[in-house]
């Protein structure tokens, strides 16, 4: 864990730009007329048993899971942090939640704590009836504390970096991974994404400790700006056997405005995967007039528009389905496809910056009930460093 000092960000850092982004235009690509044309919906409030009225419960629809005096991320020693990204861990059927910059106080107050850090949960209740609750912490099951040893606004080999930003996390095999971005600037100049790298490290000891692959992503600073490797998505392990991995760049800043939000997607084995073999991927690709698996070319953007910030795609059942923040629709929307490779839904307004302001995140829960309700992991930023909320909200009943 690093014992170096919070990192510095200025007042208007990061996620402020979401204050009045409701008057921003549609942007151009697949997401424009079928996004204005959307209601919101906000998260669910009951859901009917099986045919049954009277089995109707109350769900969760902007629960809090931080910032809240005596709740049970700060019983674990986390108070303040955003992302709280879920996956399921595989070997023991517990949950993971991987959240990003995190303090010990209320409001970003306190110890900096670090990122990325995880807190766990035994059980979920993908009913919505009971909002998370975190039981343990990582990475000794006492305190929570920085997964990866790296110093922050330091030069760990790489260049110097102001935080690893997680961006998912998957389990199989018996080994987790982690991909993330490692953050150089936070507000860089119009056109370029301020990353220094991006990487995927693992752990054999269900995340008490990591290591780094010897591959990296270059980013900005290393001289590959609008990298499509910079933010990953893990799908799931389709039964055909292959890994299915979603990614775009990185936009962290949400203010890039040469990020349109074009999303890629490649395959690879997960044996491959596990030895580090990146190179052994294929590639869904539009080659000589049509579409098709490739390895003969890279992955072409499949999926643009909106200035997409965070995104999440997770196979629910037999339907694999995307969630995201839309930067110019201040939302997050949410799509569904039978297949990852096959044509996705219109975008549907979910959660709305009027219902939250400046919110961020939305990933999607893999233990949702299913692909018609589904539950969502939100976050919101203050807009001021060291304000409140700095947190993270859950929402269950999401009908893609």
């Amino acid at each position: 864990m690093s014992t170096s000092s919070r990192p510095v960000r200025p007042s208007a850092a990061r996620r402020s730009v979401l204050k009045g982004g409701t008057g921003l235009a549609l942007g151009a690509g697949l997401l424009g007329a079928a996004q204005a044309a959307a209601t919101p919906t906000g998260g669910g409030v009951t859901r009917p048993g099986s045919g049954d009225r009277t089995a109707a419960r109350p769900m969760q629809s902007g629960a809090p899971l931080c910032e809240q005096p005596g709740d049970s991320a700060s019983q674990q020693g986390l108070g303040s942090g955003d992302l709280a990204i879920p996956y399921h861990r595989e070997h023991d059927d517990s949950w993971g939640y991987v959240f990003g910059d995190a303090w010990r106080g209320i409001g970003q107050s306190g110890d900096y704590i670090g990122s990325p850090v995880m807190l766990n949960q035994d059980d979920f209740d993908s009913s919505g009836a009971t909002p998370i609750s975190f039981t343990w912490a990582m990475p000794t099951g006492g305190r929570a504390g920085q997964l990866f040893t790296y110093a922050h606004d330091q030069d760990n080999g790489h260049g110097v970096e102001v935080s690893r930003i997680p961006n998912d996390c998957i389990e199989f095999g018996g080994r987790t991974y982690l991909q993330y971005t490692s953050v150089a600037v936070w507000q860089p100049p119009a056109g370029y994404d301020g990353s220094l790298m991006s990487g995927v490290a693992y752990s054999d000891d269900n995340g008490v400790t990591w290591q780094d692959y010897p591959y990296h992503w270059a980013g900005d600073l290393q001289g590959v700006n609008q990298s499509l490797y910079g933010m990953w998505s893990f799908a799931g392990i389709d039964p055909d056997g292959w890994l299915y991995i979603f990614s775009k760049r990185w936009n962290g800043s949400h203010r890039n405005t040469a990020d349109g939000g074009a999303i890629q997607l490649f395959r690879i084995r997960p044996e491959e995967f596990r030895a580090g073999n990146f190179g052994a991927q294929e590639n869904w690709a539009f080659l000589d007039g049509s579409w098709r698996w490739t390895t003969a070319a890279p992955p072409s953007v499949m999926l643009s528009g909106n200035n997409i910030g965070e995104f999440s795609v997770k196979r629910i059942g037999d339907t694999y389905c995307m969630s995201y923040f839309d930067v110019t629709g201040y939302c997050i929307a949410t799509r569904t496809a039978a297949r990852p490779d096959l044509p996705w839904t219109a975008p549907v307004r979910q959660i709305t910056g009027g219902q939250l302001p400046n919110l961020y995140g939305g990933y999607i829960h893999p233990g949702s009930a299913s692909a018609t309700s589904l539950t969502l992991i939100v976050s919101q930023w203050p807009g001021v460093v060291g304000q409140s909320p700095y947190r993270v909200l859950q929402y269950d009943g999401i009908r893609p």
